[in-house]
């Protein structure tokens, strides 16, 4: 789940002034964490606490998201999920927005099958995000994560996700030039997945992320979550990115790593 929260922090600063090039400096005093790390802890702090049959994961989620929200208000929220936060009944909104995938990378850690990835993708999302295309971000990118850690080639987790997800039939090269901001999932999924595909290495996948521009610090942490699955994260790149996180954020992450 770092990888995820790396992807927010080194993309943050690229969001909306992108680098179409995967030459920059990695960390600097412009990084910052946004709502994709606080949402992502937030999923990550629903999970260590569920019960052992999941019947209240979907309350949980709703619970820690929106507290979280209300601890971090600035952290870079839709509109349409500031007023979700802020309702007393809050229902789901039929969001295909990127939101839903750039939160669940701690489901294809969490989860010890397929199945289950593919079912806790499903309750954590569907709070918000209800939409088909939402729910299948999120699936994707949480099915990628598992693939991942399980010991699934770079081919193989490309032909899965061609075949159950995502028509994967470009480089970033073919679309660079031309890609721009896109806040749906199904115009931001396939481009992160493919930034890893890409990827020779953890940090390599984040620059690749970078290098398309768009919405750059989600696209770096969909990619990121899958990329700490597969190659792990080399410890200078942690210890950087630890320091941009204040006690409570640090505490749910290595909680939820000295367990998962």
């Amino acid at each position: 789940m770092l990888g995820a929260i790396i992807g927010d922090i080194v993309g943050s600063r690229f969001e909306r002034n992108n680098n179409k090039s995967k030459h920059f400096e990695f960390f600097n005093d412009k990084c910052v964490f946004t709502d994709d790390t606080v949402m992502s802890l937030a999923i990550a702090k629903a999970l260590l606490n569920t019960r052992d049959d999941y019947s209240d994961l979907g309350y949980l989620s709703i619970k820690y998201m929106r507290e979280m929200a209300r601890k971090y208000p600035n952290a870079g929220y839709g509109m349409r999920f500031i007023q979700w936060m802020l309702f007393d009944n809050p229902k789901p909104y039929n969001s295909f927005g990127n939101g839903a995938a750039m939160r669940v990378s701690s489901v294809g850690f969490f989860a010890n099958s397929l199945e289950e990835t593919i079912l806790l993708s499903k309750i954590v999302t569907e709070v918000t995000h209800n939409h088909p295309e939402g729910i299948k971000g999120a699936e994707a990118t949480a099915v990628a994560v598992f693939l991942a850690k399980s010991g699934y080639s770079i081919p193989e987790i490309r032909d899965h996700i061609d075949k159950h997800y995502y028509k994967l039939d470009f480089k970033l090269d073919d679309i660079r030039e031309s890609y721009k901001i896109n806040v749906t999932c199904q115009g931001t999924v396939p481009q992160a997945i493919t930034a890893f595909l890409e990827s020779t290495s953890f940090e390599d996948a984040i620059r690749n992320a970078i290098s398309i521009g768009g919405d750059s610090d989600t696209i770096a942490a969909i990619t990121g979550g899958i990329a700490e699955a597969y190659y792990g994260i080399p410890s200078k790149i942690r210890e950087q990115a630890l320091k941009y996180l204040d006690e409570t954020l640090l505490t749910i992450l290595i909680d939820f790593e000295n367990k998962y």
